[in-house]
């Protein structure tokens, strides 16, 4: 590990044990940090297709909205 002192190796030796640990003892909590990132991901992505696409004006969505809504009663 070039440039780390022999305390800094030692403490990322730690930091690396004690992560290992938290994921085999709460994978709970590993699935729930991936499970947002993916939905970080999904949602940049979703932004970034709407960008890209056409406007629509808020008529057209209502519309949809109540052709919808009347086929369903």
């Amino acid at each position: 590990m070039s440039g780390l002192s022999s305390s800094e190796t030692h403490l990322k030796t730690l930091v690396k044990a004690a992560l290992i640990e938290i994921f085999q003892e709460r994978r709970d909590l590993f699935q729930e940090l991936i499970a947002g990132a993916l939905e970080d991901l999904t949602l940049i992505k979703a932004i970034d297709e709407t960008k890209a696409a056409e406007a629509i004006s808020q008529y057209s969505i209502f519309s949809i909205l109540e052709q919808s809504e009347s086929r369903q009663h």
